[in-house]
């Protein structure tokens, strides 16, 4: 089954192109926005921060698009980590 993670985000956000960061941080990530701002700045979570103003106190969000390859790439690395553990568990089986 293959389905557009952009898609499924745009019915979830009502078609936003930038989704705020407390609903990204509360949807996906169970982090305060602070928490989740430190972990972006130390390269813990790779998603780029949209500003909506100059201002260090403007709104920020997240581009829809980076979200969905972002979630996008967790089930890939996901997917690559269930079959090597599937891979080492058949090997362990057989030995």
């Amino acid at each position: 089954m293959s389905l557009n993670t952009a898609f499924l985000l745009m019915a979830q956000y009502d078609g936003a192109a930038i989704i705020p960061l407390d609903r990204v941080c509360k949807d996906y990530f169970d982090l305060s926005q602070e928490r989740f701002l430190r972990q972006v700045a130390a390269g813990e979570i790779k998603l780029p921060i949209v500003r909506m103003g100059k201002s260090q106190k403007s709104a920020k969000g997240v581009h829809l698009a980076d979200l969905a390859a972002y979630l996008d790439e967790r089930r890939t690395a996901a997917e690559r980590e269930c079959k090597a553990l599937g891979a080492a568990l058949s090997g362990a089986r057989a030995g």
